[in-house]
């Protein structure tokens, strides 16, 4: 570990982001304190501060490949945890409404299939190996101390569980809280100009049902994905193989709606999907424990790189910035790469006069890539008029688009490559419009406006499906 340049950093929360946060910042400080309300569990279980985490999660591409920097050889800590390695995207039955299923291809890629718990628990144990860190459990950052002249930190005030307070210096805060809390009390203590909040107001529910993998169990897929179709209906599906040999199987819906928390109410849910292969795969299946519930009101972007000067040593994180639908299993992956940007630019930067100046700006403009792809998914959910939030101006324009996209990559397999790989966070949003793919994809949106015949809304197309509707699904299931 090379020698640390400055003396204490404390991380806020002790999560996936938090836990990712550590590692990278700590080869720079003498200590890091990371603080968690809740007590650390040494076996993999939910905790009240992650509540869903007993839903189903999945680590992209992307991700997976940020983790094994952070933490070298974790792939082998995941099979010896008993995840299930998947052949992305030939292991994965993917169901959107006019590619039911979407062509199933190698793209040489794997996922892991494992419960949320069990991958935090194998990244908290990496973690606790490093000798500088150190974990405060059931103990919460009440605030964040601002230095004399309010243009940066000076430490944080705390309380635990017993009521007990204390306070500890810190050159730098990051905050991995997952609601920005802290971060925005210390902007509005200080005076300082708070970020604009882009919010998309979905209102999605869900509920997760854990079984037993049957020996019967379908061959040609280990992970199956039902898209539903908008605007008429937002019911998604989604199977994952956990470790234990068993399935996790979350459904959602968006707008009001919540998904039964009784078996047979699970099942009616399950079986109202357009394809049934999701409730063909369960219905003999025994299941395990209760079914967990769980809600999400918006999708959040705080836009914190538009503020210019931001306070020294304070640094927003992971779900501090943005928050997706945990569904789309992209929060965990983007807080892993979030950390790979903090570590290269802390080493980049261990010959400044000052290391911390200007850090969270530098951090702020080199994530922005990161999150177009994950937020752009989120704006799929504008497809729904249900739907809080605004809609760009040119937001038909990319619906369009995207539909002539998804029709070319399930002829091409070039193109379904390039859309893989950006879904899974391994390529930025940019290459969708790379000018080679963007040529080829007008071409397809002029091809299918020749063939399209006059359209009256509510039409339906052959097979029953409304085209101009269900093609708007292909991008939610983006």
């Amino acid at each position: 570990m090379p020698n640390p340049i400055l003396k204490q950093a404390v991380v806020i929360g002790a999560g996936m982001g938090g836990l990712a946060a550590a590692k990278a910042v700590a080869p720079h400080f003498e200590k890091v304190i990371v603080f968690e309300r809740d007590s650390l569990p040494d076996a993999p279980a939910p905790r009240p501060g992650t509540p869903q985490a007993r839903h189903t999660h999945g680590l992209l591409a992307g991700g997976h490949r940020a983790l094994e920097r952070l933490f070298p050889g974790i792939e082998l800590d995941l099979v010896e945890a008993g995840a299930v390695r998947i052949r992305m995207s030939r292991d994965a039955r993917y169901e959107i409404p006019g590619f039911d299923p979407f062509p199933q291809r190698d793209f040489g890629c794997n996922h892991f299939g494992m419960s949320r718990p069990a991958l935090e628990r194998i990244c908290r144990r990496r973690v606790e190996r490093v000798p500088n860190i150190e974990f405060r459990p059931r103990s919460r950052v009440t605030e964040v101390i601002a230095t004399p002249d309010n243009r940066g930190v000076a430490g944080v005030r705390f309380e635990d569980t017993r009521g007990t307070q204390g306070s500890l210096a810190a050159a730098l805060v990051v905050d991995a809280s997952g609601r920005a809390s802290p971060t925005l009390r210390f902007l509005e203590a200080t005076g300082s100009a708070k970020p604009t909040t882009i919010e998309i107001g979905i209102d999605q529910a869900y509920a997760t049902a854990v079984f037993e993998k049957p020996e019967d169990a379908p061959t040609d897929w280990l992970i199956a994905v039902h898209a539903p179709t908008p605007p008429g209906s937002s019911r998604y599906g989604l199977i994952v193989p956990i470790e234990g040999r068993r399935w996790s199987v979350s459904v959602c819906v968006n707008h009001g709606e919540a998904p039964p928390d009784d078996i047979d109410g699970f099942m009616a849910f399950v079986k109202s999907f357009r394809v049934p292969t999701i409730y063909n795969a369960i219905r003999g299946a025994k299941r395990v424990g209760d079914i967990a519930r769980y809600g999400m009101a918006s999708s959040v972007l705080r836009a914190f790189d538009r503020l210019g000067l931001f306070p020294r040593g304070l640094v927003p994180f992971g779900d501090s910035v943005s928050r997706y639908p945990p569904v789309n299993g992209q929060g965990m992956s983007v807080a892993a790469q979030e950390a790979c940007v903090l570590a290269n630019l802390l080493e980049s930067r261990r010959e400044s006069v000052d290391p911390l100046a200007g850090l969270a700006e530098s951090f702020f403009a080199e994530i922005r890539p990161l999150l177009e792809a994950p937020w752009s998914v989120a704006m799929n959910d504008l497809v729904y008029p249900q739907t809080r939030g605004e809609r760009p101006p040119d937001f038909e324009k990319k619906l369009q688009y995207t539909r002539a996209l998804m029709r070319l990559a399930a002829e091409d397999p070039e193109t379904d490559r390039i859309l893989f790989e950006v879904r899974t966070l391994l390529r930025p949003q940019s290459a969708l419009s790379e000018p080679r793919l963007a040529s080829r994809v007008r071409a397809m949106m002029a091809t299918t406006q020749a063939a399209r015949p006059a359209f009256r809304p509510g039409q339906p197309s052959a097979g029953g499906l409304d085209l101009e509707r269900t093609s708007d699904e292909a991008i939610a299931a983006e």
